[in-house]
C-alpha cells in the first residue's frame, strides 16, 4: 500500500484512509437505490441497473484509485441520470439503448481529449478565482440537497422553496445529527463524520426511522443491460446533439469536482493548477465508457468525495475503499440502503459549510474577478445544477472582463467553455 498510494508522503495511515472511505460511502450510498429508479423511468430493467450500478461506480473507483491516486470516488452522477431518463428517453422518445450509445461515445470523445492534454489544457486554463467560485458554488449546492434530504428545505409554489416542519422527528435528529458531526470535527476527532452519520441513524431505530431491511441478497442478473448500448443508433445524425451534451455536462461536472475536492484536499498548486489532472480525468472518460457498457447513465467523480477527505482520506486506498463497499454492496443492498437520508444529510451539510471556505481566498478588490465567480455560485444551487451554475460564471467572466476593457486577461480555455456555455443555453 505504501508503495501504491504513498501513504507516508502524503501524512495518511491505511486506517484513516479506510475510515474516509466508508464515509464518502455512507454520503453516497443513497445511488444505489436512487440511479436505478431512474433509470427504471426510462423502461431498463431494475435489477440489472442495481447491478450496473454497484459495478460502475466500484470499477470508476478503482480506476481513479490506481491511475490518479485521488481519495475521489466515481458513480453514475445525479443530475446526468435525470437528462438521460426524462429528456433523451421520455421527452425525446429515444430508445435506452440508444442513449446509452450516446453515453458510451461522449466518453469516447472524453477520452479522446483527455489523451492529447485538451481537457487538462481547458481545465488548467481556468482562474483561480472562478476554480474558487465553483468550490464555493458546489457546496452551497450540496448544502441544499442536504437540507432538502433533512426535510429542513421543501418546494413552497409561493415562494419556490420553502421551510419544512422542525418539529418533525427526522428534522430534529438530523439537527442533533449535525451538531454532533460538526462538534466532533472541532475536537479533531477522526472519523467524526461517519461516527455521526451512525448515532444518526442509531437514533432513528427506536422512532421506526431507521429499519434494517436484510442483511444478505444475490446480486440480481446484469444481462438485461450488459453490452446492450446501441452506438450506431447514437451515431445517427438526429442524436449528435445528445452526445455532445453528456460531454459537455461531463465536463463542467467533473471540473467542477475536480476542482472542489482537490482544492479542499489541498492538493491545488498556488496557481490553480492540479496536480496528476490528466490521470483523474482519464479515470473519469473510463468510468463513463465501461458504465455505458454495463448499462448506467454517465459515470462521473462524486461531490460527496468531500465529505471522506474531511475525514482525513488523501489517497487513492479512499477510493479503493469506496469502490469495495461498492462492490460488497452487492450481496448486502438491503443492509447498504438502510442508512437513511435523515442521517447521512447532516454530512451533506457540514461539509458544504466548510467548501463555502474558499470564497475567503477571492481577490474581493477587483470587481471583474469575485462577481463572475460569485454569481456563478450563487446559480449552482437556485438552478439545481452545476453545470448551468459554472456556464453562467464563465459567461459573465467574458462579458465583465471585455466590458472593462480587458479581454487579454482572458484565457483562451475560458473563451471556449462560455461559447459551448452558451451555445448549449441557447439550444435548450
Amino acid at each position: 500500500m505504501e508503495r501504491l498510494f504513498r501513504l507516508s508522503e502524503n501524512g495518511t495511515t491505511p486506517g484513516r484512509e479506510v475510515v474516509a472511505g466508508l464515509t464518502t460511502f455512507l454520503t453516497m450510498a443513497y445511488i444505489i437505490v436512487v440511479n436505478p429508479q431512474i433509470l427504471t423511468a426510462a423502461g431498463i430493467d431494475p435489477g440489472a441497473a442495481f447491478v450496473a450500478t454497484c459495478l460502475a461506480a466500484a470499477i470508476g473507483c478503482a480506476l481513479m484509485a490506481f491511475l490518479a491516486n485521488y481519495p475521489i470516488a466515481l458513480a453514475p452522477g445525479m443530475g446526468l441520470n435525470a437528462y438521460f431518463a426524462f429528456s433523451v428517453v421520455g421527452g425525446m422518445h429515444i430508445p435506452w439503448q440508444v442513449a446509452l450509445g450516446a453515453v458510451f461515445l461522449s466518453g469516447i470523445i472524453f477520452l479522446i481529449v483527455s489523451l492529447v492534454g485538451f481537457r487538462e489544457w481547458l481545465i488548467n486554463g481556468i482562474p483561480i478565482s472562478l476554480k474558487l467560485g465553483i468550490a464555493a458554488g458546489i457546496g452551497f449546492f450540496l448544502g441544499l440537497i442536504g437540507l432538502e434530504n433533512l426535510g429542513l428545505v421543501v418546494d413552497n409554489p409561493a415562494t419556490l422553496v420553502g421551510m419544512g416542519s422542525v418539529r418533525a422527528t427526522p428534522v430534529l435528529l438530523g439537527c442533533l445529527g449535525f451538531v454532533i458531526i460538526a462538534g466532533m470535527a472541532a475536537r479533531n476527532v477522526p472519523g467524526g463524520i461517519v461516527i455521526g452519520i451512525l448515532i444518526t441513524a442509531a437514533l432513528g431505530i427506536p422512532f421506526g426511522l431507521t429499519k434494517l431491511n436484510g442483511i444478505v441478497a444475490m446480486p440480481p442478473s446484469l444481462a438485461p443491460t450488459f453490452l446492450q448500448m446501441d452506438i450506431a443508433g447514437a451515431l445517427s445524425l438526429g442524436v449528435a446533439g445528445i452526445v455532445f451534451t453528456f460531454f459537455l455536462v461531463d465536463l463542467l461536472d467533473n471540473a467542477g469536482t475536480l476542482i472542489a475536492t482537490t482544492h479542499r484536499a489541498g492538493f491545488m498548486r498556488p496557481d490553480g493548477t492540479v496536480p496528476r489532472l490528466g490521470r483523474a480525468l482519464l479515470a473519469d472518460s473510463g468510468g463513463a465508457i465501461l458504465g455505458a457498457a454495463l448499462g448506467t447513465s454517465t459515470t462521473t467523480s462524486y461531490i460527496e468525495s468531500a465529505s471522506g477527505i474531511q475525514a482525513g482520506g488523501r489517497t487513492g486506498l479512499t477510493a479503493l475503499t469506496v469502490g469495495a463497499l461498492f462492490l460488497l454492496a452487492l450481496f448486502l443492498a438491503p443492509l447498504a440502503t438502510s442508512i437513511p437520508a435523515f442521517a447521512t444529510a447532516p454530512a451533506l451539510i457540514f461539509v458544504s459549510c466548510l467548501m463555502a471556505h474558499s470564497l475567503r481566498d477571492l481577490a474581493w478588490d477587483d470587481m471583474t474577478e469575485y462577481l463572475p465567480a460569485v454569481l456563478g455560485a450563487i446559480a449552482m444551487p437556485f438552478t439545481f445544477s452545476i453545470a448551468t451554475g459554472i456556464g453562467i460564471g464563465f459567461i459573465a467572466y467574458v462579458a465583465i472582463k471585455t466590458i472593462a476593457g480587458r479581454p487579454g486577461e482572458v484565457h483562451g480555455a475560458v473563451w471556449l467553455i462560455a461559447a459551448l456555455s452558451a451555445a448549449k443555453f441557447a439550444l435548450s
